[in-house]
């Protein structure tokens, strides 16, 4: 028997017993194929109605707008045609500042200030990993496939750039996060603009030629003394849109306060707490209206597309690289980290995101996508309520996976274009700055071009070499949106399995608190109910 025991691990019994697991799997798979009836068909259909509508309107937006293509609308015409488009936009957009606020303050609220602290520092790590595995991927396959080769002379070039000096947009980066009036930073962010002045700059004057110049002419003195240079300078201004890293960095610091303040804070706890549920309902009623909404949204934009000519061998190369390294990030990488972490099927948690993928791949938006995701990963894969309203909020803002590959790699397809070889410290200096310019992106479309320039910058590539990816950033910026957003909703579930033993310190140490709050409570409740139940015995002997 022992020697039966010790021979068990063969390479023949392991085949069999594979083998027989195929077999056994075959047969189940079988018997659950026939025993699906039609009830089974319809209430799967009505289970996941939202997910197949979504990706119907995906298919019909992208025939419609190919199949319009062919009129030749005008830009005004264009416009009313995406208006049912524009309307979606306007509604998640108007719901995010208040998921946003309402949706973290309760989420560090319910937790303590060790374990939301614990919470934080994963996220953070996570963040930080995936988008520096990211950058790596986009410079190692810009540099295998070297999409930049030839000259970039006859090259199509769209749209202007705004140039930006790093230090100051770092700079603003952090300004923005500490808003200094709350009620704008809902929608205005600080940004520094330049102005050109004229600065006085005095000449080292000679004693003898200064005396002999005034005795002829006063005003030749003048000149020779003083001289006016004009010079660039930062000016505090303002762009439209939501503050959202200031409100982010806002409602952490007040959920930690109000989760300390105990019972004081129960009545702020319980006002967000509805507050997050209202929103959550209003994004359950706006999902019906969705898939139309992307439909137009989709058709809309492929209307508006430039005439595809434009788009010669080196563009169509660099397009195909971008897809490909946002292809290996999304479909290799993020699920084999959630695998190893959790150590469960990651497909079967992406099935769930569906909705909020197709969203983002409409929207072109991850902060407007964020009442889809928050949906998608509390209804349909169950993450705890308390991990996502933390997590995602603040993913949705500094989590840019696919913009931080997007810039390494378009960066060094702009030195290849210009003939530009780069050693390895200006690579490094890329993925640094692409890492860092991607936390800055706010999540709004096409805000990776607004960064790239620091990008640029930092290794001194011509930023007006950006307006030869404009014609095709449209659509990369749909991909690397849909790419943002799995980086962020894997990053809740890896957070959720890695926090599971604190949630689960805490739901019992609420549970305690609840039972001693129900004990101290009791004898007053009974003695209420008993003078309760004597008044009307006294009004009675009264009358």
């Amino acid at each position: 028997m022992t020697k039966g025991n010790g021979d068990d691990p063969k390479p023949g019994s392991r085949m069999e017993r594979i083998q027989q697991g195929v077999r056994k799997r075959t047969l189940l798979a079988k018997k659950k194929v026939q025993s699906i009836t039609k009830d089974d068909v319809k209430s799967y259909l009505l289970r996941n109605a939202f997910v197949l509508f979504t990706i119907a309107a995906v298919i019909l937006g992208v025939i419609l707008g190919f199949s319009l293509r062919s009129y030749k609308m005008s830009y005004r015409e264009v416009k009313y045609f995406s208006f049912p488009g524009e309307l979606l936009m306007r509604m998640l957009q108007m719901l995010v500042l208040p998921l946003i606020v309402s949706s973290l303050v309760t989420g560090i609220a319910a937790l303590d200030s060790k374990a939301s602290g614990k919470m934080g520092v994963r996220a953070v790590v996570y963040y930080m990993s995936t988008t520096i595995i990211a950058v790596l991927i986009g410079i190692v396959i810009v540099i295998i496939i070297h999409p930049g080769k030839g000259t970039k002379e006859n090259m199509h070039r769209e749209g202007k750039i705004v140039q930006v000096t790093a230090a100051d947009a770092f700079l603003d980066l952090i300004r923005n996060m500490f808003p200094p009036n709350l009620v704008e930073a809902c929608f205005k962010q600080f940004k520094t603009n330049y102005e050109k002045r004229m600065f006085k700059v005095d000449i080292p004057s000679n004693d003898t030629s200064t005396v002999a110049s005034i005795i002829s002419n006063v005003s030749e003195a003048m000149e020779t003394l003083t001289r006016m240079k004009e010079e660039l300078v930062p000016v505090p201004g303002s762009v439209n849109g939501v503050n959202a890293l200031g409100l982010v960095v806002f409602s952490i610091s007040f959920g930690l306060v109000i989760g300390n303040m105990r019972e004081q804070g129960q009545a702020l706890k319980d006002f967000f707490d509805s507050l997050n549920e209202a929103i959550m309902r209003l994004v359950a009623l706006i999902m019906w209206y969705a898939p139309l909404g992307i439909l137009f949204l989709i058709a809309g934009k492929i209307v508006e597309m430039e005439d595809m000519g434009v788009i010669g061998g080196q563009l169509a190369m660099y397009t195909v690289t971008v897809i490909i390294g946002l292809l290996i990030h999304a479909v290799i990488v993020l699920p084999l980290l959630y695998f190893l972490i959790t150590r469960k099927n990651p497909w079967v948690f992406i099935g769930g995101l569906i909705q909020a993928l197709v969203t983002a791949l409409g929207t072109s938006s991850s902060s407007a996508t964020l009442p889809v995701t928050f949906k998608c990963l509390e209804e349909i894969n169950g993450v705890d309520k308390r991990v996502t309203r933390f997590v995602l909020p603040v993913g949705a803002t500094i989590n840019m996976d696919g913009t931080a590959l997007y810039e390494a790699l378009a960066a060094i397809f702009i030195a290849q274009v210009n003939n530009f070889d780069l050693n390895f410290g200006q690579i490094i200096t890329i993925s640094i700055t692409a890492t860092a310019a991607s936390i800055g992106a706010a999540g709004i479309p096409q805000a990776g071009l607004v960064t790239m320039v620091i990008v640029l910058t930092s290794v001194g590539l011509p930023t007006d070499d950006i307006t030869l990816i404009i014609a095709v950033d449209w659509f990369l910026d749909r991909l690397r949106t849909t790419t943002n957003v799995l980086g962020d909703s894997i990053g809740a579930g890896i957070v959720e399995h890695l926090s599971r033993h604190e949630l689960k310190n805490r739901d019992a140490e609420m549970g305690n608190s609840v039972i001693e709050e129900n004990e101290m409570k009791k004898p007053y409740q009974l003695i209420s109910q008993e003078n309760e139940s004597e008044k009307p015995l006294d009004s009675e002997t009264k009358m």
